[in-house]
Order: structure tokens, then sequence, then C-alpha cells
């Protein structure tokens, strides 16, 4: 698969889980949120005052393990500091709320989902 491939499968996988989490009742607040030391957050939403940061992983198959095995330790130390860093920046560091760090894992088969899975407050 040719870089251009995984750009792509990447956002169709993170389209279908905004659709996913707007339909549990999530709201989306941003998008690929950007930190230039510590990289991105791929989803931030909230629901019930509870703030989510959300690292989507797409695939094609498992044959080389399940998506969110993908996200490594030093993935999720990333994805901590950059969330410190949107907290910063929504003024929110005075009063911290809930926080929630999810991945969402899809497996697709061509262009239709075989799995979708959320697993909230995994890491």
């Amino acid at each position: 698969m040719n870089t251009q491939s995984k750009i792509d499968l990447g956002k169709y996988g993170e389209n279908l889980a905004c659709r996913y989490l707007q339909g549990q009742g999530y709201t989306i607040l941003a998008r690929n949120f950007r930190c230039h030391r510590f990289g991105e957050i791929d989803i931030i939403a909230c629901k019930q005052s509870v703030y989510c940061f959300i690292e989507v992983k797409t695939r094609v198959s498992t044959r080389f393990g399940r998506p969110a095995e993908a996200v490594t330790l030093a993935k999720q130390r990333k994805i901590y500091r950059c969330a410190e860093y949107y907290l910063q920046c929504a003024g929110l560091m005075s009063c911290i709320p809930v926080l929630s760090f999810d991945v969402v894992e899809i497996i697709l088969e061509g262009t239709v989902v075989k799995e979708l899975r959320h697993y909230p407050h995994c890491f």
C-alpha cells in the first residue's frame, strides 16, 4: 500500500469514526488537532462533560494484529502531551475536566466496515 493510499484509508476511517461517535451522542470538538512537538490527535470529542482524546486506527486486515495494538506506549505519551496542549489552548487548565483517552479501531473489507470497536478509557 502506498503512502497516499494509507492517508486516504486513515481519513476514511476517521470520517467513519466521527459518524459513529456522533451517533453515540458525542460532540466533535476538533479533528486532526496538531501540536508541533508531539504530533496530532485524530478526534477530540465531548460527551456528558467528559473530554475524549481519540486515536483512530483503520486497517484492511488483522494480519499484523488488531489495529488498536498499534497504539504503543510512545504514541500514548505523545497523545497525553498533545491533549495537555489542547487544554491549554482551550483555556481549560485552571479547571481541568474529566478526560478520557480512547481508541476506535476499524477493519474494512473494501469500503465496507467489517468491524468498528470503540475502546473508551483504554489508556
